[in-house]
């Protein structure tokens, strides 16, 4: 849509803010009202308050609003520890209760198991929580140059918007980061080529706090040095990125250490790269990875198949407690980097594989043709749906199923349960991310 018509969208929205009560919550955490039987999404509001509110967006069912004042607040509502939290996109749940936003989230996992799957699990697990503040190890940050108000802006983007939220500091970022959001909005300012520094990848390991600058220009030395006493004075280690985001220069120091993070239960490390998929909430992580294990009850007879496997966040410790793991992920370089922290962990019973798990051609797989007890599935949002059909033949016991998204494992739910007679035995949430409404889940199949 060319702006000028999204300016004419804006200025059909009725000016007045309209009174409404809240009736429920939707899965994002949005309240639910109806106005001229119209539902309405109004951000901010929850069941049961009186709220007025100002429309965002207007079509002939559907319409969002954004909370201009609680006449009538919940028991549930309390005070956003964030001063940006109206405007900023990085959390939608600051003004709920923590309890509240996990029955939330909790509810809507099994609303999607019964709904979607339509299944049910024989035992509810408590969630899986952690902390509530600072917890956030990777995130991308955009950065701006606001003419208007000469000045850099960097930080989340604002909610349903392309533009950056004006904020000091964030609170759920690791305060390494989340701290001095200020400072570091301030020593871009000061750069030459400020207005060229698009974002800034975040990557929070045991060992040190990396900042990835991406820069659209070459970067004079005057701005290298500035970058580098800002490293300095915050102890942070700084890599440009003019490239793809595996083609980096370090900065600062000149040869920084590799990051990495730790798996005592396993004597495991995991090193990794700025750029790496890893889990944002190494508490989360870390008590996952333990209940995932447990479920598994793996045996020192095991073969285990761990599917989308990554850099070996599963795989790992896994391999510390059966007889052998294969693990299988579809970017090579994952499984580069997979072997390599196998060989520095002394972990010989682990095999990585790249394929593409979506595709047809993993039928001829060398891999495929093993047999397996026990299976791990931790899937992007997509799921596991491509893989199902090749499980089904592996007659696997047991199979635990991590997921990003609810509504893709209910239907990898439905599948397992209705079709390759698996039963549901266990299943719940894991707070992976608090005062947003992602869910996080995992669920726990027995062969009958």
């Amino acid at each position: 849509m060319s702006d000028k018509r999204r300016r004419r969208c804006k200025q059909r929205l009725p000016d007045e803010p309209v009174q409404a009560e809240i009736e429920s919550l939707s899965a994002e955490g949005r309240g639910i009202t109806h106005v001229n039987d119209r539902i309405v999404f109004v951000d901010q509001a929850l069941p049961g308050e009186t709220v007025t509110f100002k429309y965002t967006k207007l079509s002939k069912n559907i319409a969002e609003g954004r909370t201009v004042e609680v006449l009538k607040p919940s028991a549930d509502r309390v005070k956003p520890k964030c001063q940006a939290f109206e405007l900023c996109g990085g959390c939608s749940l600051q003004h709920m209760d923590s309890a509240s936003q996990l029955s939330l989230k909790q509810q809507a996992f099994l609303d999607h198991l019964e709904h979607i799957g339509m299944v049910k699990a024989k035992n509810i697990l408590p969630p899986l929580t952690g902390p509530l503040w600072g917890y956030r190890h990777k995130a991308r940050l955009g950065v701006r140059y606001v003419n208007k108000k000469d000045k850099i802006l960097v930080g989340f983007r604002e909610r349903n918007s392309s533009y950056i939220t004006d904020t000091q500091r964030c609170e759920i970022l690791h305060p390494s980061v989340g701290g001095i959001i200020t400072e570091l909005a301030e020593c871009i300012a000061s750069m030459v080529i400020r207005e060229r520094i698009p974002q800034i990848e975040v990557a929070v390991g045991d060992n040190q706090t990396v900042l990835v600058f991406r820069h659209l220009d070459p970067m004079p030395e005057s701005d290298r040095v500035i970058l580098s006493g800002f490293a300095a004075e915050h102890n942070l280690v700084v890599y440009l990125q003019a490239g793809s985001p595996d083609e980096l220069e370090a900065l600062y120091p000149a040869k920084p250490e590799t990051l990495y993070y730790e798996l005592p239960n396993y004597n495991v490390r995991v090193e990794f790269q700025p750029s790496d998929f890893t889990q944002v909430n190494p508490e989360i992580n870390r008590n996952m990875l333990d209940r995932a294990i447990d479920f598994l009850q793996l045996t020192e007879n095991d073969q285990v198949l761990d599917l989308f496997c990554g850099l070996g966040n599963f795989s790992l410790p896994m391999a510390r407690r059966c007889a052998q793991v294969t693990a299988v992920e579809g970017a090579q370089v994952m499984v580069v980097k997979g072997r390599e922290n196998a060989a520095k962990n002394n972990i010989d019973n682990i095999e990585f594989f790249m394929a593409d798990l979506y595709s047809d051609e993993i039928a001829s797989a060398p891999w495929l043709k093993k047999k397996y007890n026990k299976i791990l599935l931790d899937p992007p949002r997509s799921g596991a749906d491509a893989v199902l059909k090749y499980l089904a033949r592996m007659g696997a016991e047991r199979i635990v199923y991590v997921s990003c998204h609810p509504a893709t494992l209910a239907r990898d739910a439905g599948v397992l349960v209705n079709e390759l007679g698996y039963t549901l035995t266990d299943a719940g949430i894991m707070d992976m991310f608090p005062h947003t409404s992602h869910v996080e889940s995992i669920a726990v199949f027995v062969k009958q």
